[in-house]
């Protein structure tokens, strides 16, 4: 099932998507009380989703697709938690020392970040170029929905945990303008490459949320991402060295998860970082991951002056 957050008549609203279609699920809701947001379907499942289960194979009114606008499926998630070095060649091309080794997946733990719930935005939305960088860059990943609260749970019990799969672009500010002047400190590199991660609209999602109950094996999708129709990166998920319950098990010791948290699980080679190619003003970017559509956004125009606080 496709779950997506639309905006009709300037009102955002929880649908199910159907071919080129959309059951409006407030307003085909059987009974009082009807969820107002994927995430409060999410706060209510599985008794939530067997409801929309049943919507979607009956004949309720439905709304063209042409005529709303899709937003990111969570527009606000609780917590957005992303991977840093998840792919062996991503790792290599950007010259990190991550901890690498011949059997990551027993030698090494997950590396998790935080970013902040406004750096989502959807489907078509421009990602505002922020004016703390000269060097923008993409990352296809593979976005992990959250389901229900999960503290301490086993890697066998993590897909229980899973509400369902979308597709992220974690687009990164890879220098920062106020490094300009400054005197150098220890973590410096650190603390700027995590900055990159936060700017507003710096994590486009979406199209769509697709139910883990269609999607069973995360493990084996075909990624791609393309800049002006040219390729910049082509993996598959099975190249992750930590797999989904992993890297949900991991986080859950560390904190608990919520119904609408967002995992974004890496990102595979092919970034601007190892190239140089960044990304211009006015660029399109297409992430497409199979089974889960293409999330297209383009990049906003430079700012006319950079923050440069130590000037």
């Amino acid at each position: 099932m496709k779950l997506v957050t639309f905006s009709h008549n300037n009102s955002p609203r929880p649908g199910i998507l159907i071919d080129d279609r959309i059951i409006d699920i407030p307003a085909a809701w059987p009974g009082p009380n009807p969820p107002r947001s994927l995430k409060q379907i999410l706060q209510h499942a599985p008794a939530s989703l067997a409801r929309l289960a049943e919507l979607a194979d009956s004949t309720v009114p439905s709304i063209p697709l042409g005529n709303v606008r899709l937003l990111a499926p969570i527009p606000r998630p609780g917590k957005v938690l992303a991977l840093a070095g998840n792919y062996a060649e991503h790792i290599k091309e950007a010259g990190l020392k991550l901890g690498l080794a011949e059997s990551p997946q027993r030698t090494t733990v997950p590396r998790p970040f935080l970013m902040p719930s406004t750096v989502v935005i959807g489907p078509g939305d421009q990602i505002p170029w922020p004016s703390y960088s000269k060097t923008i860059d993409y990352e296809i990943e593979l976005a992990v929905v959250i389901g229900k609260y999960a503290k301490n749970v086993q890697p066998q019990q993590a897909y229980d945990c899973i509400a369902g799969y979308t597709i992220a672009n974690d687009v990164s500010a890879r220098t920062v303008t106020f490094a300009e002047n400054r005197a150098p400190r220890h973590w410096d590199d650190f603390y700027d490459w995590l900055n990159g991660k936060w700017a507003d609209g710096f994590c486009p999602m979406g199209p769509y949320l697709l139910t883990s109950d269609s999607l069973p094996d995360p493990h084996n999708l075909d990624l791609t991402l393309t800049v002006n129709g040219h390729t910049r990166q082509q993996a598959n998920t099975s190249q992750m060295i930590h797999t989904i319950p992993q890297v949900v098990s991991f986080l859950s010791h560390l904190m608990t998860l919520e119904p609408g948290d967002v995992i974004t699980t890496g990102t595979p080679s092919g970034v601007a970082l190892a190239t140089g190619a960044y990304l211009k003003p006015g660029d399109r970017i297409d992430a497409s991951i199979q089974n889960l559509g293409t999330l297209t956004n383009t990049l906003g125009p430079k700012p006319q002056q950079f923050y440069q606080p130590l000037k």
